[in-house]
């Protein structure tokens, strides 16, 4: 049962925390149209309207957590989804006369206009939301920024104006556009946008006693605490069922070494390189700036680096990569015969997962440190860089190179702009699609300044092995490093 002053997180963690603990127990058939009156008993509605909107949210959201689109009338693919029951269609006019208005007599705002969108009533402009075609001229032209733009923030927050609305101002993604960035989830104050989990598909590979590996991004620590090592981590999950866990730093590492290699021989030739990392950000290639994708480095991701390590160990095993990203789920699909991971599962889901088994970090302990400090950095913006600097330092390469390390998609947008025309002053870029690095992922379950704080804590644990003698330690230097054509 929800608390009166239930939160979106709570919402969002409650419906998988259930999910999780049906599918455990093997009763989620039984269970499953029972979640949203456990959850919402009524009779009084708690933060919608009333009742029967609350639990169709809570049925939508465990559609959604069994990886199906929330609406059974759809047929979106994408792994961003609108919960129409929850969107509550926003009826904002974008551009509003504030009582800043003083009624000039030069009327610059209805001069700009185009549309003849501005009409001037008895105290101030007005602006007539059927005309308006929203392209901002009349807020630009007022001298006394009389004129508010209240864009709406899921759409504000889209950084490829993916986001468009219906007749009924029900939001609608554009998957042609979509990046899968997750930024319109957490920006949504009415939490109507999600995305599709693997969370059943894991427990019940779990349950059926397969050879399931959980790989931990880098951004991992300081989201339980500062005592909450990777060492705690690992203990902890396997207790959830995994059969073994890795970080994926060491694929950190191993992508840092195969990139600085590209990049020394891209810089003999002349040529531009961007880094691979980030999903979204190759997305946001793929889809806007296709003209540039040839300058995208051709090594796999960490995440399918450490997969393809685990593949080589154990032929059988079945990879989950547990990270703060959702666009890592889209990459999972995207290169599903590409030997990498099988699934993907974002912080909020694993804590749930811990929830459901009841998971007490306390009664672990244990050390674990199998990626170096610059794979462990990957996480966050410039991360990439200096791992990537490190090894050409390593191999004695010049290290005197200008990046451009781009922290969001708004500067990765500007920077692929400029190489596109043949105007970037830098050699190679470092593309992160999350302000921050992944460490502020929309998955999560904590991004502000303790967490960062209690990760700094814990990162300042790591011993300064090499990245190439961390590789060698590991006798991952066979690894197949690059994406296949």
């Amino acid at each position: 049962m929800l608390e009166e002053n239930a939160k979106l997180w709570n919402i969002k963690h409650e419906v998988l925390c259930q999910v999780a603990k049906a599918v455990y127990a093997g009763t989620l058939e039984e269970v499953r149209d029972q979640i949203p009156y456990q959850m919402i008993p009524g009779p009084q509605a708690r933060f919608r309207c009333c009742i029967y909107r609350e639990r169709e949210i809570i049925r939508q959201r465990v559609r959604l957590a069994e990886g199906k689109a929330p609406n059974e009338a759809e047929q979106d693919q994408n792994i961003i989804q609108v919960i129409n029951s929850a969107c509550e269609g926003c009826p904002i006019t974008r551009f509003t006369v504030t009582d800043n208005c003083r009624k000039c007599i030069s009327k610059k705002c209805q001069q700009a206009c185009n549309f003849g969108a501005i009409s001037m009533t008895k105290d101030h402009a007005y602006i007539d939301p059927a005309k308006c075609k929203e392209c901002g001229k009349c807020a630009n032209a007022c001298p006394y920024n009389a004129i508010a733009d209240l864009m709406r923030p899921c759409k504000k927050a889209c950084p490829v104006d993916a986001i468009t609305w219906d007749e009924y101002k029900i939001v609608h993604i554009d998957e042609a556009k979509c990046i899968r960035c997750g930024a319109c989830i957490g920006n949504c104050p009415f939490g109507a946008i999600g995305e599709r989990s693997f969370i059943v598909d894991v427990i019940n590979l779990i349950n059926a006693k397969k050879p399931v590996y959980a790989c931990i991004a880098p951004a991992i620590e300081g989201q339980f605490g500062k005592d909450v090592s990777m060492g705690v981590l690992r203990e902890a999950i396997k207790d959830l069922g995994f059969t073994d866990v890795y970080e994926v730093a060491l694929g950190g590492d191993l992508v840092a070494e195969s990139e600085a290699k590209e990049w020394a021989e891209a810089r003999k030739e002349g040529q531009k390189k961007t880094t691979s990392c980030c999903p979204a950000f190759v997305n946001l290639v793929k889809k806007h700036y296709p003209a540039v994708l040839e300058h995208v480095s051709t090594t796999v991701s960490p995440m399918a680096a450490i997969s393809r390590y685990l593949k080589q160990q154990d032929e059988d095993a079945i990879v989950v990569f547990i990270g703060p990203c959702v666009a890592k789920k889209g990459e999972v699909l995207d290169h599903v015969a590409d030997k990498t991971a099988d699934y993907v599962l974002t912080f909020e889901e694993l804590d749930a997962m811990f929830q459901a088994k009841e998971i007490e970090f306390s009664n672990y302990e244990g050390e674990m440190q199998q990626g170096s400090i610059y794979g462990k950095r990957f996480s966050q913006s410039g991360g990439v860089t200096k791992a990537v600097l490190q090894v050409l330092g390593e191999l004695g390469e010049d290290t005197d190179i200008k990046v451009k390390q781009c922290n969001g998609a708004l500067e990765c947008k500007k920077a692929l702009m400029l190489l596109k025309i043949g105007r970037l002053p830098e050699d190679f870029v470092e593309g992160m699609a999350c302000e921050g690095g992944c460490v502020k992922g929309p998955g999560s379950v904590a991004r502000d300044q303790v967490a960062a704080r209690d990760r700094e804590t814990l990162l300042a644990k790591a011993d300064h092995r090499t990245i190439r003698e961390n590789i060698q330690a590991f006798h991952a230097e066979g690894v197949e490093m690059h994406i296949h054509p």
